[in-house]
């Protein structure tokens, strides 16, 4: 190799880092997931996982096209695809190739079995149509996402208990790459959703704004308050720490813990909390919204949007509070529309992750220009903004735009190809995740974990959702939602 090919393999391995990467992965897994528009299904025979009460029904590809291949063999498929995809961005990011590819086989295999356990019925299934469909007399209700908690769980025991073994898998232990990922087809995904409900979103748009307003402008400050003043964090603690609690969980702890070159280990310890304090609120607020908020059931449908911090939990819990609330308003004769409820919790959650980008760079102009200048005289460059910019978050951007210009380009005729689209790349996504989470119980040492503050991390959450957000997020919904009623069914 002459010495300037070697300059340019360098240059190149020096400019496509992890953020990069990402967005490479994640952007090209969602316009292969667009392409099934033109009839050409790439990424059907990816397996999706089913509640479940019958080993043998867990399992099935995500497309229609490939449902003949069957469940196992779609999941071994799955996993070739990771193996091999992953594999060759970790030959890009300088790893050990060989190690890589065995610890990562372990990793798939352990995140996504905790995942199906997560999926089981007694276990996953929310809804009373969840309830009935699979027949189960009782369930934790934790929805599928259960399985983040239960692939957390697997980590932390394979972290704590068996530590020869963590660190032989520390080369595919890579919990901020997996979740940029997971981020990237998260902006595709939301603009699917976004683009379908216009309808609904022109009927309640000026209260959604209020979503962002109070998401961005009243908790964050807040909550960045608390932490600092209170409890002592220091700012690189704070950041992500409040945009977990305030904006939308993982995502936004992870794009804006990028933004202020935080330290890894926080937004993942931050991500952590969200999922598990999310499953939490999926279990009690619904049922409180059904008690107290069944005469105004926008009003409740706006709160769990404002109030729980994950995609997954939020629409979950949407949808209970449509099922309990419509019930409960049937027997007193009145028969909402069916939608309006999950669909003002879907559409004001989705308000919310839209701006994660432009905070993640507003982040990034204070934190270059105001707290850690890298210039004298604190005025920055455009050039030192877009250094410490989270280029992931391009990703985002663009699988963004691109749904929503294809979706809006389409319109209603093909809803349910559209559809697909998002069920495909989601897939995904909740793989990606899958993995982050495990990931992270892995990297948890809890007496270190212990000493670096995550009671005191956790202290700040209880305080923060507990004692402020969840209650101004009813205050903000009953101002802005109090009267206004879903039309009823014709």
């Amino acid at each position: 190799m002459t010495d300037t090919t070697a300059s340019h393999v360098e240059s190149a391995a020096v400019h496509l880092n992890e953020d990069w990467v990402s967005a490479i992965i994640g952007v090209t897994i969602f316009v292969l997931a667009l392409l099934g528009l033109s009839g050409v299904d790439l990424l059907g025979w990816a397996a999706t996982t089913k509640i479940w009460t019958v080993p043998s029904a867990a399992l099935a590809p995500i497309g229609k096209s490939y449902a003949a291949l069957g469940g196992l063999p779609a999941l071994v498929l799955t996993y070739l695809a990771f193996l091999g995809v992953l594999t060759g961005a970790a030959a890009v990011l300088g790893a050990n190739v060989r190690r890589f590819a065995l610890a990562f086989s372990a990793v798939f295999w352990l995140g996504y079995i905790a995942w199906i356990i997560g999926s089981y019925a007694h276990i996953a299934a929310a809804t009373p149509a969840d309830i009935a469909k699979t027949g189960v007399s009782w369930s934790l209700h934790l929805t599928p996402e259960g399985g983040l908690i239960l692939a957390l769980v697997a980590g932390l025991i394979v972290g704590n208990f068996f530590p020869n073994f963590a660190t032989w898998l520390n080369e595919a232990i890579r919990p901020e790459f997996y979740v940029k990922t997971a981020i990237v087809i998260l902006g595709g995904v939301i603009a699917i959703t976004v683009a379908g409900k216009l309808n609904l979103a022109s009927s309640v748009f000026l209260r959604s704004l209020a979503a962002i307003v109070e998401a961005y402008l009243i908790y964050w400050p807040v909550v960045y308050y608390i932490s600092r003043k209170y409890f002592g964090f220091s700012r690189e603690a704070a950041v992500p720490l409040a945009s977990g609690i305030s904006i939308c969980g993982v995502a936004a702890a992870i794009a804006t813990g990028s933004a202020i070159r935080a330290r890894p280990q926080v937004a993942v310890l931050v991500s952590s909390l969200v999922v598990i304090f999310a499953v939490v609120e999926l279990l009690l607020l619904p049922f409180l919204a059904n008690t107290f908020l069944s005469h105004e059931p926008l009003v409740a449908a706006s709160w769990l949007g404002l109030a729980v911090k994950t995609d997954g939990a939020a629409v979950a819990a949407g949808g209970i509070a449509e099922s309990l609330i419509s019930a409960k308003n049937a027997a007193a004769g009145i028969h909402y529309a069916p939608g309006w409820i999950l669909g003002t919790t879907t559409t004001i959650k989705v308000f919310i992750d839209v701006f994660i980008g432009i905070w993640a760079f507003i982040l990034a102009h204070i934190w270059t220009t105001y707290i850690n200048p890298t210039t004298p005289g604190g005025k920055a460059k455009l050039s030192e903004i877009w250094e410490r910019f989270p280029k992931f978050i391009l990703g985002f951007i663009l699988t963004f735009a691109l749904g929503l210009v294809v979706t809006l380009s389409l319109g209603k005729g093909q809803a349910l190809a559209l559809k697909a689209v998002a069920d495909e790349a989601s897939v995904f996504r909740v793989l990606f995740f899958v993995l982050t989470f495990f990931s992270i119980g892995v990297l948890s040492d809890f007496r270190r974990l212990w000493a670096d503050g995550l009671g005191k991390l956790a202290a700040v959450y209880v305080v923060s959702l507990f004692g402020f957000v969840i209650w101004v997020g009813l205050l903000i919904s009953w101002l802005f939602f109090h009267g206004v009623k879903p039309p009823l069914a014709g």
